[in-house]
């Protein structure tokens, strides 16, 4: 399923009319990627919490250099925070079992005029004395926890998380319009901005990636043909302490659909959403980056898409 008639007709089916922005990439096994913009034509987006596979894979390949141990705990690597980080493993924060509480949260922000960092991160969970649950107890998905992790890579690299995603990730894999965006300003170099007045996605980890649909694309088929050396790792269900599969690996939901194996994450700011998705069986993959906060409908269309490309 490439035609691009097909995808105009799923993009409209999905309830995106005149003056909808949004721009869909889709691949099938070795043919090369169809691309299909709906409304005014747009490139680099902020693709929110899509951002957390991508934090994984830099987490991964440490772990696979052997200077990153998921057994160690967050106290040793951010000991700033209080006496319960020292129960948190890194594997908890991967698979979201740390019990952490969310920080940052987007209406409490708009109310303060603040933007979403890292500090600002930071600084919330510091004035938790508790966790929400034990951690390894509950599945329960909190950003926090991969705001967290881009903290551990920078100390465990020596280097700004940033610079270390550009340098082993982006720019092997030729990803030329990708960034992770920590500010000041609220959107980078030619970025789409966000909606006026909404809280900046300056966190990152959780967030952070400015990307386009041509580099996410370029990530699909990274994956998909492990040049990385950590798809096995990102796709690897995470468990509960007490031996529970979860429907999430290292940044990323691991599921089925009509019994194939399906990867997929999704985001949502103010102003944007997105999805992507990796279909190993079909060797197929998708991008859909939208320009409105309508998370269900940008999830209809992946649905949509999806469902075509594992017909019979």
């Amino acid at each position: 399923m490439d035609s691009p008639a097909r995808i105009t007709a799923l993009i409209e089916s999905a309830g995106y009319g005149d003056g909808d922005r949004v721009v869909v990439g889709l691949r099938c096994g070795d043919a090369p990627p169809v691309y299909v913009s709906h409304g005014d034509p747009f490139t680099t987006a902020c693709v929110a919490s899509v951002s957390k596979q991508i934090t994984a894979a830099c987490v991964a390949l440490l772990v696979r250099q052997g200077r990153l141990d998921v057994e160690s705990v967050l106290a040793e690597w951010i000991p700033e925070l209080p006496a319960w980080a020292a129960t948190v493993r890194v594997r908890h924060l991967i698979h979201h079992t740390g019990g952490l509480p969310e920080a940052g949260e987007f209406f409490a922000l708009k109310r303060a005029g603040r933007d979403r960092t890292v500090a600002g991160i930071l600084g919330e969970l510091g004035g938790h004395e508790t966790l929400e649950s034990t951690p390894g107890t509950t599945f329960s998905y909190r950003n926090p926890g991969y705001t967290c992790l881009s903290v551990i890579v920078e100390r465990v690299a020596g280097k700004p998380f940033p610079d270390f995603a550009r340098s082993r990730l982006f720019e092997p894999l030729g990803m030329a319009g990708t960034r992770y965006w920590a500010g000041p300003d609220p959107f980078p170099p030619g970025g789409t901005p966000t909606e006026p007045g909404s809280p900046a996605p300056l966190s990152l980890g959780d967030c952070g990636v400015w990307s386009t649909a041509a580099d996410l694309m370029r990530w699909n088929e990274a994956l998909a043909n492990d040049e990385l050396g950590v798809s096995g790792l990102l796709h690897t269900a995470g468990r509960l302490d007490d031996g529970t599969p979860l429907p999430y690996g290292w940044g990323i939901d691991v599921v089925t659909r009509a019994g194939f194996p399906l990867h997929r994450h999704g985001g949502v700011w103010a102003g944007l959403s997105a999805q992507i998705a990796r279909l190993p069986a079909q060797r197929a993959g998708l991008v859909v980056i939208a320009l409105d906060h309508e998370e269900a409908r940008t999830q209809r269309l992946a649905d949509g898409l999806i469902d075509e490309l594992i017909a019979p």
